[in-house]
């Protein structure tokens, strides 16, 4: 097989969009792996709410391995960070199998940490070099960025001098405290998303809410509480787990519960979309696919992109 072009393949989209299905068709034809990049799927115990839906990484009998669900107690306050490096854990090891890794989610912030190759660790404002780059123009800066980073191909770093003078902030502080680099690896990845018109997402959010009410996410939330998280710490992880605590704990009516969540529901993906957006505004090729295209259709145009 020729040597890909591409070291990874994103799939994102807005919540009910179904990504994860594409994620898990497009692996099984890669031979490769999911890793999950959700704020709240790494929690234990928040299935319904976070729209776990396993079945979808089981096809024809075969179990697409999945990385980053189910991997922290709720309760426990998770950050890009931590994602960060369990994603640099569970990329090597995928890659070192000889696998495709597929990263797979809606929470922009942590895939822009993958994709942009974020350093992740508190560099201070070094006011003398400040002083010392102020005067230059932006392409001087573009040359000492360069000049520090000579394998930089990132061009969002050169939009503007702001970003350029904090790039090459981090730059300096990284190289004169080696110890604090992440060895984060430079990774090509082919970034595909699935979105419907507003009208259906609305359609397909509504659905799905009533939905997983059926399945028992109301219980599940009540289990929860049960075992000892506190409301406090529940509406923390914000949307399903929020108003349905707040239903659970007598403060909404189950009508004004499913009226809010669904209401918060749809202004999350339409924040999603307007994330993807300046990710693309930003530098970020995104090759949308029409939801409602074949299934088929689009592990095959993937198949085209990658090969491309």
């Amino acid at each position: 097989m020729k040597q890909r072009k591409y070291q990874m393949l994103t799939i994102l989209g807005p919540t009910a969009s179904g990504k994860t299905t594409v994620a898990a068709h497009a692996a099984k034809q890669l031979d490769g792996e999911i890793i999950s990049a959700d704020s709240r799927q790494i929690y234990r115990g928040m299935d319904l709410g976070t729209g776990k839906d396993y079945e979808d990484y089981e096809i024809d009998g075969q179990q697409i391995p999945y990385h980053l669900i189910d991997i922290v107690d709720a309760g426990f306050e998770y950050n890009v960070y931590l994602f960060h490096n369990a994603f640099l854990a569970a990329y090597n090891d995928i890659t070192q199998r000889g696998k495709f890794p597929v990263l797979c989610g809606g929470s922009g912030l942590y895939i822009e940490a993958v994709l942009n190759n974020y350093q992740l660790i508190q560099v201070p404002k070094n006011h003398e070099l400040r002083k010392t780059l102020d005067p230059k123009s932006l392409e001087e800066l573009e040359h000492v960025l360069k000049a520090l980073k000579p394998e930089l191909h990132n061009t969002t770093d050169l939009e503007n001098r702001r970003r350029v003078i904090r790039a090459i902030e981090i730059e300096t502080y990284l190289q004169e405290n080696p110890e604090l680099s992440n060895d984060m690896p430079e990774i090509n990845s082919l970034v595909v998303g699935v979105k419907y018109d507003r009208e259906h997402r609305r359609n397909r959010i509504t659905e799905r809410l009533k939905q997983r009410l059926e399945d028992g996410m109301l219980d599940e939330v009540q289990r929860l509480l049960d075992k000892g998280l506190t409301p406090e710490q529940l509406t923390y992880y914000g949307l399903e787990y929020k108003y349905l605590t707040l239903h659970l704990i007598g403060e909404l009516s189950y009508n004004e519960m499913f009226t809010k969540l669904e209401i918060a529901i749809h202004q999350f993906a339409k924040r999603q979309m307007t994330w993807f957006r300046r990710m693309e505004k930003h530098g970020t090729p995104i090759h949308w696919l029409d939801g409602f295209m074949p299934l088929d259709e689009k592990v095959a145009r993937i198949q085209e992109l990658l090969e491309s």
